[in-house]
Order: structure tokens, then C-alpha cells, then sequence
């Protein structure tokens, strides 16, 4: 990422588990793109969490991106979920997509649960849990919109309207809140955490070295366990009474369609009942709640992890996303704005993104400076 956005590189390519090619690609003033889940293949990348994994394109503007997606994209009998893509995917190269006008009567909504910060646990909640637990779950996954983002996202979307789009705002657009038409409480319950260690286990068993091919024969020979992060899950710690979540192939597992399946095909159907409701072509919101901050300063009390996002819900429904460079805060950082579309209109998707660029070019390198940027910390 830093030797793309420094123009030492033409091309990156990253991970996406949560928002690792789209957070650090609003951050940085550069392009990165999270294809439709099975566009591209998998296989062979270690996973975190092999059912929120992707990969796609990391570039310092539209174009670069669309040539490398045209590369990458492709059937993999190694990635069963890539077979049959070329069937429903939107023909290559990409790059006849990319159209100055593309965004001229297009319409976009703003998902009301990313301006009330509202939480979806990474990795969502297991099926069982009490009314009280899954509400301190997503309590403790709340990521609010900070007033500078805010600000930042409305300035942005000008340039969209700037090309011709239609940007509509409505709080019944994948709405936050509690009950059955809450999109954020739907997303909530698509639970990967149970299964993360098949990942790891499938990769070693394929990928791994003639030394170990599991994760008991690993920890014989290096004399450690693997990180618990990919044999149990990022968020998988005791809260109060509550034990860890027992990990299982989700396969065999009875719980796997109330946990996983059953939760992700409601999802994917309350997103795209908003797009036809609306007649809308796809949503914009920020890539990122907050701007970027110095993480060798206190943010909040304590030195920051980082930017934070509330993007994640992308990789539980595997919906293609851009993000493009929308502009930059007062204190000269980047602002990063994300466009989501239906699955498999990754060409489309790709088409906005460059009528966007071309409309604001927003997209500048980076200046070598002695200190930092931010005299205070947020």
C-alpha cells in the first residue's frame, strides 16, 4: 500500500477480511477494489476467516485497477466458489467499462446504520445467544461517524452529483435500529466466528509444507500453537460468563444455517430489496468513521489500533466495493469514499469509480515531510 501511494509501485494487491484493501486504500489516496466474492480466486492465500476472505487490486488510480481485475478474475477449480463465475460475472477487460459518463443517471443511497454508527460484530453474533448478549455485542461493536467524516463524506458526494448522479438519503436505506427490518441487526447474525479454524486447517492440509500439514503437526515442530486468531477468530475472547466459541467444521455443524446460511441469504436479500425499492444502482457511505489518525498519539485515551470502519458487512454478503480517493481533510489527510454495487457488476462498479476520478481528481501523492501532520491527537 505505501509503495503504491508513494508511486514507487504500479500495482498491489491485498486481503480483504474485514476492510484491509478498501481502509488502508481510503487512508492513502489510492484505488482499491473488493471484487464480488468468487470473481477472483482465493486459493492458495493464507486465510483469517475463509468466509469472509477476498482479494483484489491495489492501484494509484481506476484504470490500473480495471487492467489488474481483468487478470486476476477467472475460474479456479481450487476456489469452488469462482466456479460458474464467468457465467454470471459482467465480460472483461474491465476497462470497457470505464466511460467518463458512466455515472450520468445514476442513483445511490446512503446506508442509514453507517451514519448512526451502528455495530455489526466482525465475524457476527452465534445463534443461541440471549437478547441481552447479542445487544452488548453490538454495543461493543458501535463505531460512531465522527463530525469530520461526516463533513468530509458530504463534500465527496458533490462530486458524484458533479457527474450526474442522484445521491438520496432515507433512513429506511438498510436502516439501523432493532427488530426484523433492521439491516444492521440481520448482518449481525451472520456468525463465521465457529468456523474459522477449517480455514487454517484446509490451507495447511493444501498449501502447507512437507513439515506440517495441520495445525497439531505445526505446533509439534515449531514447538508453539498457531495465533489463536486464525484457529478461533479475531473476536473470540470470553465476555463475563460466556465461554469461547467452540470451533467446527461448518459442513458437519447442525447450527451452520441458523448461524451462517439462513442469516447471509436475509442480508443479501434486504440489500437488494433497498436497490429495488429505490431503484437504485448502488449505496455510497465513507470507507472509513473516522479520519486517519497518528497512531503514535493517545486517540480517545489510548494510542489507536488505527482508522476504524464499518465496512465489514461487504465481506459477509461478498457484494462487490471501490473505494476511490474523495477528497482530504483540513489537516491535509485523505478522505477515501466507498461505492458498493449488486453482485457481479463489478465492470459497472469499476465504471463509476472512474467517471467519479475523472470528475474530482481528487488523487495526489504524498509529500516527504520531517514531523507529522497532526499537531494535536484526536
Amino acid at each position: 500500500m505505501t509503495a503504491v501511494t508513494a508511486n514507487l509501485a504500479l500495482l498491489g494487491n491485498g486481503t480483504d477480511t474485514g476492510n484491509s484493501i478498501r481502509m488502508p486504500a481510503a487512508t492513502s489516496a489510492v484505488v482499491g477494489v473488493f471484487p464480488t466474492r468468487g470473481l477472483v480466486s482465493i486459493a492458495g492465500i493464507a486465510p483469517l476467516d475463509w468466509l469472509l476472505d477476498n482479494t483484489g487490486p491495489i492501484a494509484r488510480d481506476v484504470t490500473d485497477a480495471a487492467i489488474a481485475l481483468s487478470v486476476m478474475a477467472g475460474e479456479d477449480p481450487h476456489d469452488h466458489r469462482t466456479m460458474g463465475s464467468a457465467a454470471k460475472a459482467q465480460p472483461g477487460p474491465y476497462t470497457r467499462y470505464l466511460k467518463a459518463d458512466a455515472l450520468k443517471g445514476k442513483r445511490f443511497g446512503v446506508p442509514a446504520f453507517i451514519l448512526t454508527g451502528a455495530g455489526i460484530p466482525f465475524e457476527g453474533v452465534v445463534s443461541g445467544e440471549t437478547a441481552n448478549e447479542f445487544a452488548a455485542d453490538r454495543a461493543a461493536a458501535r463505531i460512531p461517524l465522527t463530525p469530520e467524516t461526516r463533513a468530509a463524506f458530504l463534500k465527496a458526494i458533490e462530486g458524484l452529483r458533479a457527474a450526474g448522479a442522484t445521491v438520496i438519503f432515507d433512513d429506511s436505506i438498510l436502516p439501523d435500529g432493532s427488530g426484523p427490518d433492521s439491516f444492521a441487526e440481520i448482518a449481525s447474525h451472520v456468525a463465521t466466528l465457529p468456523y474459522v479454524r477449517e480455514g487454517t486447517e484446509n490451507f495447511l492440509a493444501e498449501y502447507g509444507p512437507a513439515q506440517y500439514r495441520s495445525a497439531e503437526e505445526y505446533q509439534k515442530v515449531v514447538g508453539s500453537p498457531l495465533p489463536a486468531t486464525i484457529m478461533g477468530g479475531m473476536e473470540n475472547v470470553p465476555h463475563g460468563d460466556r465461554p469461547l466459541v467452540g470451533q467446527v467444521p461448518i459442513e458437519s455443524d447442525s447450527r451452520a444455517e441458523a448461524n451462517y446460511f439462513e442469516p447471509r441469504r436475509r442480508t443479501l436479500e434486504a440489500y437488494n430489496e433497498a436497490l429495488d425499492r429505490l431503484h437504485l444502482d448502488g449505496f455510497v457511505y465513507p470507507a472509513a468513521q473516522m479520519p486517519p489518525p497518528d497512531e503514535t498519539m493517545p486517540q480517545d485515551g489510548q494510542i489507536s489500533g488505527g482508522p476504524h470502519s464499518d465496512t465489514s458487512w461487504v465481506n459477509m454478503i461478498g457484494v462487490p466495493a471501490v473505494v476511490v480517493p474523495g477528497g482530504f481533510y483540513p489537516d491535509g489527510l485523505p478522505f477515501g469514499l466507498e461505492i458498493s454495487a449488486r453482485p457481479w457488476r463489478d465492470g459497472d462498479l469499476l465504471g463509476w469509480a472512474y467517471a467519479y476520478e475523472q470528475t474530482t481528481k481528487h488523487r495526489r501523492p504524498p509529500v516527504l515531510v520531517e514531523q507529522g501532520l497532526l499537531p494535536d491527537a484526536r
